[in-house]
């Protein structure tokens, strides 16, 4: 890979061919925009429905690829220089074998995956830990020229207090001191691109924040940050999970528990070096993401 520059700015190849494999969720958004302003670069977005991937104003080429059916993703992946593989659901373990399996017969020399730190806990056994770490395992047996991104806890969970800060002031959460050392998506984001723009070199980031923070930390620099009073409520274990079900399946509310319980215990508190690493430049705090993102937590009031 070539050695990021002080500035961090994107290395950049003429008419390099990079395949983004979860192009519309945050990281691959935020780095379809990075190349895209590094270029140049030809960015392919495998995607199911095209004509709703393109309304994200993504740049690039759209191609319709179902990650389930390995006869839609060869062709898209073949003569590309680097994939970006992102998968996001813990009960189709097929989809990175059929991603590899078509990166493999293209001859792609480099790919780049979004893992999670928690692979390296060995406490760490929830059904998304587990996924990962065989996904993980799948591309270091390809034969293929690899980086792994592996972040902590993405600091945009916090939008999910946006309803309640917008409307009431408030903010709930479970294990309200626990610590987690989370991480901008945009320091994903740039560590990919990085990644992306060099070349495969059996390389592994562990990207977190500069700070651990709590869910009572961050609710205070939200406060400051919007200039407006936040109470803090913590909730039970009992209340999170009711609350999960209401929109996840048992065995994903059964891995959020077993990670709340993980976190709760000091093991999501340790501090990286891999956005450094990655791109020159130190992580964003919590408080500069908190307040690029403040509009979205200043909605009407009862």
């Amino acid at each position: 890979m070539n050695s990021p520059s002080p500035s961090g700015q994107i290395p950049t190849r003429p008419a390099r061919r990079i395949v983004i494999a979860g192009a519309t969720g945050t990281v691959g958004r935020l780095t379809a925009a990075r190349l895209a302003a590094a270029g140049p670069y030809e960015l392919v977005h495998l995607t199911r429905d095209p004509r709703k991937a393109a309304a994200h104003g993504l740049p690039g080429q759209f191609v319709a690829a179902d990650f389930a059916d390995p006869s839609t993703l060869r062709r898209p992946l073949r003569g590309a220089d680097a994939l970006l593989l992102i998968t996001n659901d813990p009960f189709r373990p097929e989809h990175d074998v059929n991603l590899l399996d078509a990166a493999a017969a293209g001859g792609t020399p480099h790919v780049v995956k979004l893992s999670a730190q928690a692979v390296t806990d060995p406490d760490a056994d929830d059904l998304i830990t587990r996924w990962q770490r065989k996904n993980e395992q799948l591309l270091l047996a390809s034969g293929l020229p690899w980086t792994l991104l592996r972040p902590r806890s993405f600091m945009t969970h916090a939008l999910a207090w946006k309803d309640s800060v917008a409307r009431y002031g408030i903010v709930r959460e479970v294990y309200g001191d626990s610590l987690n050392a989370c991480v901008d998506p945009a320091d994903i984001a740039d560590s990919a691109a990085q990644a992306l723009a060099g070349s495969g070199h059996q390389r592994t980031y562990a990207l977190t924040g500069p700070q651990a923070l709590s869910a009572r930390d961050r609710t205070a620099v939200l406060a400051s940050v919007l200039r407006r009073p936040l109470e803090f409520q913590e909730i039970t274990m009992s209340q999170a999970r009711r609350a999960w079900r209401e929109r996840l399946p048992e065995p994903l509310v059964d891995a959020l528990t077993l990670s709340a319980e993980r976190q709760n215990s000091g093991a999501k508190a340790a501090l990286a070096h891999g956005v450094q690493e990655a791109t020159g430049r130190a992580p964003r705090s919590f408080r500069a993401w908190a307040a690029e993102h403040a509009p979205a937590f200043a909605g009407s009031r009862p």
